[in-house]
């Protein structure tokens, strides 16, 4: 699975490049990965303090196999306390301003929610 994670790493999509273009480096305030083995998983982009997962669908995800997997996924990562955001390939490349809007709503929100635990 490492293997797997780290060419994952070495050959982003563009939609991929384009969201790990915003997110690195702490630049929406907290620390992102790249393609992190989470149980048996790899979330596209996940920021562990928070407990946040953004994956990023293509076209395959379409597939009725392929949704019937990612329900099952998103619950287990669900039970585990995580929250999954999930946006297209298209979405990020066409509305990249939309989609980190949505995803730093989330983080401003996971943030107040980590906060009041403190």
């Amino acid at each position: 699975m490492k293997e797997f994670a780290y060419e994952n790493r070495r050959n982003p999509t563009e939609a991929e490049h384009i969201l790990w273009g915003y997110l690195k480096g702490m630049q929406q305030g907290v620390r992102f990965r790249r393609q992190h083995i989470i149980g048996q998983f790899i979330a596209d982009l996940s920021c562990p303090r928070l407990k946040l997962i953004i994956e990023i669908d293509g076209g395959y995800h379409q597939l009725p196999s392929q949704q019937a997997s990612d329900r099952q996924r998103t619950a287990w990562l669900e039970a585990q306390g995580y929250t999954i955001m999930r946006f297209t390939n298209e979405e990020i490349i066409a509305d990249t301003k939309r989609v980190l809007n949505e995803i730093q709503k989330e983080i401003e929100r996971l943030k107040i929610i980590e906060y009041g635990r403190t």
